[in-house]
């Protein structure tokens, strides 16, 4: 596949010479195209975007393309000679003998969190066996040499079920390579006789295709010939994954290290990073939020994952009645010149910050309290092991807002880990009591919905709805370095576009039901509402984008209920989220596999939670149902599908059916009256069971 550019072409779109089956040349070279490949011409300046499976987007002057998919291409063990040298620059395995590693860790991760299993099983490694890995990307390495691992060495398939039982964007290449019976392996046979290999998979029960790629890894292995230790591990996103995590990694460490000829013990407890103290940094380099280079410095770029857009919000309401238990905010999000474009079924990950009380409670906890400003610089004692998850140089305060998820609720594993830096016995004792036993762990930390501070504050005897300060919280001397390694980053939270890109290009809508539920009273945590992060920042600048005043973001005296209440810094790093009286949220639109049929004749039934279901015209004329006078909706917090109806609906007379109650409010009610004619299904209704 070649796409043919001018040579003015943005520095940044280098980066798709990682992606093996894009070839880009200049303006004045000669086109060409593969054997039997279909050149198609595109207007000058018209925006290309090659969807799912393709793994290449651009936006700007295109003069030609190809429209072959990888699938399509002649499969071959190399990349083809006549691409650039820096398309056949993917790192081999040979480098395991090389930097003397005895574990290579591969992970198959869509938002993160497999790499985050995937780091946390060498650290682990490194520590408790002393056991050197090499933590890899599959999208960056070869597979030839992979049966020619040393048999005194392992491989991990930390590997995640993504879409319909599909496999990451990264992971593609490995699974087509341990498929295709063709592909040749180093020795030149489609064999792995000797590997020594373990597999953890992510998934969720609620899906069809439960943890379907950790179980293909694992048989296709099998039939290759390697050999499995420990059992498969599955996660379950639905229940408990930390739990599940756990669980299997007791069971497969004895059988690795047996396997490995190493013992218990012969690691030490070495810190990943090194964090130090800057008071000579010039503030303007200095990141206080940024999420990348290119904010700090305000230049242009692709805005992607690694460089979200802040985007205006144009419109923001409230969807529920007034008065209402619940809320369900919309926000209209403008995209025009960002270079963003989305398709049906597309995911928009918006990047949320931490809410200040839970800030607050960590730097009392960890002595920082009047250090929240300090610059801070950190450093990887092992860049191979451990990279630095944020940009640097950053400040403390800042890292517990913008960068590390301080919000979950906290694991058994980094309960046990801080233990030792308990301020007092009785604290400790306390403490590795929750980390040791997983049903007083589960009564206490999981049913009380507790994160790290609270913890914290638990076993200390402190106050926990009060609003925390130094002088009611104890102060813990843990290292800040064992914080940023042990504490997850800070991830996008993703909602289903409720807008139609056919009928709103240039903007993307949320439509989100706020998360708000109690805790059980339980282990002397008393109940309390827990309020979920990003649909609660939602609903926060849904209040500052109107000008209202509200609980939520309103400044009041100090009082346990307050402390309780999520409280946003909004106005994001510089108060670059706020321009005039135009508040911004970062985003980046992340891909789906999901895709309407072709056929506009093809009638499509949308049965789901708290959805619509419609035979509609699809593919033709999809304006945005939040847009058009008689569409009714019910957002889910699991499941938003973009259900649409064209105009032609109304003739045509059809149906869909919306939740209904005597109680329970129905979503754009004044719209519908007078418009189709509605068929209720009761979801929800507070004298009958669902």
């Amino acid at each position: 596949m070649r796409t043919v550019i001018p040579q003015t072409v943005e520095k940044s779109l280098a980066l798709a010479f990682l992606l093996r089956f894009i070839h880009i040349v200049t303006g004045r070279s000669r086109p060409e195209t593969f054997s039997g490949g279909r050149t198609v011409r595109v207007p000058f300046a018209q925006i290309l975007f090659i969807s799912p499976n393709t793994c290449f987007s651009y936006v700007g002057p295109i003069l030609a393309a190809t429209r072959e998919r990888p699938s399509q291409l002649k499969k071959s063990n190399t990349i083809p000679p006549s691409f650039p040298p820096i398309l056949q620059d993917r790192m081999k395995l040979t480098q395991i003998d090389e930097q003397k590693k005895r574990l290579v860790i591969f992970y198959g991760s869509q938002t993160g969190t497999a790499e985050e299993y995937a780091i946390r099983i060498a650290k682990e490694a490194k520590s408790r066996f002393g056991i050197a890995s090499l933590v890899c990307d599959p999208e960056e390495y070869e597979f030839e040499n992979l049966d020619a691992i040393p048999e005194d060495c392992a491989v991990i398939f930390v590997m995640a079920t993504y879409g319909e039982g599909e496999p990451t964007d990264n992971a593609v290449q490995l699974m087509q390579n341990i498929d295709d019976s063709s592909f040749e392996f180093s020795k030149g046979e489609h064999r792995l006789d000797g590997l020594k290999y373990v597999v953890f998979g992510l998934g969720n029960r609620t899906y069809e295709h439960y943890n379907l790629i950790a179980r293909k890894v694992d048989a296709k292995l099998t039939e290759l010939g390697a050999t499995r230790l420990g059992p498969r591990g599955e996660g379950d996103d639905d229940k408990a994954m930390e739990e599940d995590y756990l669980e299997w990694k007791e069971k497969m460490w004895p059988e690795l290290a047996a396997a490995l000829n190493v013992e218990e013990g012969q690691g030490g407890d070495t810190p990943d990073f090194a964090v130090t103290e800057d008071t000579s940094c010039p503030q303007e380099k200095v990141y206080l939020g940024e999420l990348s280079a290119r904010a700090l410095t305000k230049t242009r770029g692709i805005h992607d994952a690694k460089n979200p857009f802040p985007a205006p919000i144009t419109r923001a309401r409230e969807l529920f009645a007034h008065g209402h238990e619940r809320n369900c905010v919309h926000v209209e999000l403008k995209i025009e010149g960002s270079g963003i474009n989305y398709q049906h079924g597309d995911h928009v990950g918006v990047w949320p910050t931490n809410p200040e009380v839970e800030v607050d409670r960590l730097l009392a906890a960890l002595g920082l309290w009047d250090k929240r400003n300090t610059v801070i610089n950190i450093v990887s004692l092992d860049p191979a092991l451990a990279k630095v998850p944020f940009p640097v140089p950053t400040t403390y305060g800042t890292v517990l807002r913008h960068y590390i998820d301080i919000s979950v609720v906290a694991s058994r594993q980094l309960l046990g880990i801080v233990s030792k830096f308990a301020p007092n016995e009785d604290a400790q004792k306390n403490l590795q009591t929750l980390a040791t036993d997983k049903e007083k762990y589960y009564e206490v930390v999981a049913e009380g919905c507790l994160r790290f501070g609270q913890v914290l504050q638990l076993v200390c005897g402190n106050n926990i709805t009060a609003i925390p300060s130094p002088d009611n919280t104890t102060a813990w001397s843990i290292p800040f370095e064992t914080i940023v390694s042990c504490i997850p980053r800070l991830q996008p939270r993703y909602y289903s576009i409720s807008s139609s890109p056919k009928y709103a290009p240039g903007s993307i809508h949320i439509t989100a039901v706020v998360l708000k539920y109690q805790s059980k009273e339980v282990g002397g945590s008393p109940m309390r509402w827990v309020y979920g992060v990003g649909s609660n920042l939602l609903h926060n600048l849904r209040y500052a984008a109107n000008g209202h005043t509200a609980p939520l973001i309103a400044e009041g005296p100090a009082s346990p209920e307050l402390a309780a209440v999520p409280h946003y810094h909004i106005l994001g790093p510089r108060e670059a989220y706020l321009e005039e009286t135009i508040y911004k949220v970062p985003i980046h639109v992340r891909r789906s596999t999901f895709r309407l049929p072709t056929n506009p004749r093809c009638p499509v039934i949308m049965i789901g939670p708290g959805t619509v279901s419609i035979p509609a015209d699809p593919m033709s004329t999809l304006p945005s149902f939040l847009n058009l006078p008689f569409t009714g909706y019910c957002p889910f917090p699991r499941f938003r599908p973009r259900a649409c109806i064209s105009r032609q609906a109304r003739k045509n007379g059809r149906k869909r059916a919306c939740r209904l109650g005597n109680d329970v409010p129905i979503l754009w009610l004044p719209q519908l009256e007078g418009g189709l004619p509605l068929q209720g299904g009761m979801a929800r209704a507070p004298s009958r069971p669902r």
